[in-house]
């Protein structure tokens, strides 16, 4: 399944419900699951991670589905082949000074 797949996937199950709980709501999903990935992180628990990572990438797929945003250009729009910041691949910014990406 490739992102563009995954977020017709979301859309297809959750945009209803998406509309109803709104952007500002929906963002505060994102908050409190990347809370819970960190928790998961902290206590290196793999089949945490895996639960927790997946929830964050659907609810920012939703808030993407709600902004009427192509989740697959927005990120290819800023990471196109090189980094952003440096222009290099694979990416020098910590080796240039510039802090991490």
């Amino acid at each position: 399944m490739n992102i563009g797949e995954f977020q017709q996937l979301m859309k297809d199950l959750y945009f209803h419900r998406d509309i109803m709980r709104g952007k500002d709501k929906t963002m505060l999903w994102i908050v409190e699951e990347v809370g819970e990935l960190a928790e998961a992180v902290r206590e290196d628990e793999v089949d945490m991670v895996k639960e927790e990572l997946a929830d964050v990438i659907a609810w920012i797929t939703s808030l993407a589905n709600l902004y009427d945003l192509n989740l697959e250009k927005v990120l290819l729009s800023k990471y196109h082949e090189v980094c952003p910041r440096c222009s290099s691949k694979p990416c020098e910014c910590e080796s240039d000074g510039i802090p991490d990406c």
